[in-house]
């Protein structure tokens, strides 16, 4: 594996690698997912686990501070080693089983966070620790964390091609169509194999459809471009809100394990001010009751705020599905309001919110056409589109760069400008 040029025994060799990476993130992902189910359920009978959440909050922010070291950046430790701006620091393997632990404490007790960003770290150590065995160049090493992406991605959702095309597009910018082209073709390979791989272990994954799509009409396709730039704006809400409310609990409780245990109480506040439990978790009864009927505008609203607040005080988790959350209720009130199709605009909100918020929306498009089939094809190419335009400087990871595309938006040029200021000050 001295180049990534796929020809003869080194193509052999990349496939063999990338089988294994997947082999290892489905398996990861499978495990996650079951343990994560098992552990809801438990929740649910239990409610009384609801109190422990600012302690278990407490123990995993200690774990973290005692033992995380690198392994507390998460996801953006991943696209920093991917980009190649710490070359000759690993990305360690103790953040497996501290994001599994982490993640799994914080469903069990009712915090509201997701699922992707444990299974993006679970692949991508697993697959720099079969890197680390192989001599491998900067870039190759970037190709095997992106599988690594891809595998995570593709298995704990259910749509490897989806996950493949995250991993290449997250890590897009300033980089070449041949470098995104040579790291798509592993990526496919593991994303493949790992979403095989978790549905061998038995692995099932909630099915959604965007029921009778209405006949094509201008109105229609006003409606739909009227929410897209809602999903933008949704998006750019839940990034800015939760970054903001890590910087703001960093500054009113330095100690990290004392800011999880406020923030597990600000949650167990807001569960007796709201009246309801819907939020905690994931919250997949209320997205599948999203496409079943129009929800309350407040829904995206709370969902917002829950998670915004588990993850700004540092409880562990992703942030992928409360996206989905996020933009499935908030397309399904948009139809209610224009008297629309509630699950084709709660289907659209599913992706759109997403792609703003993670900029990848190529990703987003071809994750709707895995999850709802083609026939809202050019709906969802729409959605995904706008409100990636729309949702500004919305980045849900921070070390990720933007795109060509979103960089030259003069609203996003100025926040970035802003930020490199704010950097330079900072270094001197």
């Amino acid at each position: 594996m001295n180049n990534v040029i796929y020809t003869g025994s080194s193509l052999l060799r990349w496939a063999l690698v990338t089988i294994a990476i997947g082999l290892l993130g489905g398996t990861a992902s499978a495990l996650f997912l079951y343990g994560l189910e098992q552990l809801t359920s438990v929740r649910e009978h239990s409610a009384w686990l609801l109190w422990l959440l600012p302690i278990g909050g407490a123990g995993i922010s200690w774990l973290y501070a005692a033992y995380g070291r690198s392994a507390a950046q998460g996801n953006n430790l991943l696209i920093e080693q991917a980009y190649g701006d710490h070359a000759h620091v690993a990305v360690p393997l103790r953040m497996a089983p501290l994001v599994l632990i982490g993640t799994w404490t914080t469903h069990l007790l009712g915090g509201s966070a997701g699922r992707e960003g444990t299974a993006v770290q679970l692949g991508g150590s697993l697959a720099e620790q079969l890197g680390n065995k192989l001599k491998l160049t900067t870039q190759q090493r970037s190709i095997l964390l992106q599988c690594g992406i891809s595998a995570g991605f593709g298995s704990v959702f259910g749509t490897p091609l989806a996950g493949a095309i995250f991993a290449v597009e997250l890590l897009a910018a300033h980089r070449s169509f041949r470098s995104r082209f040579i790291a798509l073709i592993p990526c496919l390979i593991a994303g493949w194999t790992g979403d095989y791989v978790t549905r061998a272990w038995g692995i099932r994954h909630i099915q959604y459809s965007l029921g009778q799509l209405p006949s094509f009409s201008l109105q229609l396709l006003a409606q739909i471009i009227a929410a897209s730039i809602l999903f933008g704006l949704a998006a750019l809400l839940f990034s800015e809100l939760t970054h903001g409310l890590k910087k703001r609990f960093a500054a009113w409780i330095p100690n990290a394990p004392l800011r999880a245990f406020a923030g597990g109480f600000a949650i167990i506040a807001l569960v007796y001010i709201v009246g309801t439990r819907d939020y905690l978790g994931l919250s997949l009864p209320l997205l599948s009751h999203s496409f079943e009927e129009s929800v309350s505008p407040a829904a995206f609203a709370l969902k917002t705020l829950f998670t915004s607040i588990t993850l700004g005080s540092g409880f562990q988790g992703g942030e992928v599905t409360p996206l989905f959350v996020i933009g499935g209720t908030l397309g399904s009130a948009i139809a209610g309001l224009f008297h629309a199709s509630v699950p084709l605009l709660a289907g659209i909100g599913l992706v759109s919110v997403f792609s703003g918020a993670a900029n990848t929306p190529f990703a987003c498009f071809v994750m709707g056409l895995e999850l709802f089939g083609t026939d809202g094809a050019l709906y969802l190419l729409i959605g995904c589109l706008v409100s990636y335009a729309c949702s500004g400087h919305a980045r849900i990871y921070r070390s990720q760069r933007y795109g060509w595309i979103k960089a030259s938006l003069p609203w996003v040029r100025k926040k970035s400008e802003a930020e490199v200021v704010v950097k330079h000050k900072q270094a001197h």
